[in-house]
């Protein structure tokens, strides 16, 4: 699978980042991705796609499991839609400009699945803990015991300052 994100559709509209410098969306956008992309998309390639304007024009680089491409000539859009028709699978793309997702679809050749540029919103707020606990005291170098005796201390301490 391979997932391509609309670099700057996602981060100029973002509440998050709409108002940091270019160079700061593009590093909170990778950053976002980088802890989060898996869970969001599962395996696969993911691809940020900026225009030129932002970044070295045509340039590629790579961030840990993250690939980010600069478009050389022409658009992101178009870089984005070249990168679709050389996919060999299922094409996921993360954007909200439908004219970008029409041309993305007719070209893609395995298909292509539309996620708004919202779903990765989400992905700045931190998950949800489904049910909350507790390190076990083992864990941290306490001894069995151990937290009856720090409230047995505290109880003494307290007694004695009041």
């Amino acid at each position: 699978m391979l997932v391509l994100v609309d670099g700057y559709n996602v981060t100029k509209s973002d509440p998050a980042t709409r108002e940091l410098s270019l160079e700061e969306q593009r590093v909170a956008l990778l950053g976002r991705l980088r802890v989060r992309g898996r869970d969001l998309f599962g395996e696969g390639r993911i691809v940020v796609v900026f225009d030129a304007a932002g970044g070295a024009g045509g340039s590629t680089a790579r961030d840990s499991a993250i690939e980010v491409r600069f478009s050389r000539s022409g658009t992101a859009d178009d870089m984005i839609v070249e990168l679709a028709k050389g996919a060999s699978g299922k094409v996921v793309l993360v954007t909200s400009d439908r004219t970008l997702a029409e041309r993305t679809r007719m070209h893609a050749p395995a298909g292509c699945e539309i996620r708004p540029r919202e779903a990765l919103f989400t992905a700045a707020r931190p998950m949800k803990r489904t049910r909350s606990r507790r390190y076990p005291a083992g864990s941290v170098g306490i001894p069995a015991g151990g937290n009856s005796i720090t409230e047995e201390l505290k109880k003494i301490w307290l007694d004695d300052e009041e």
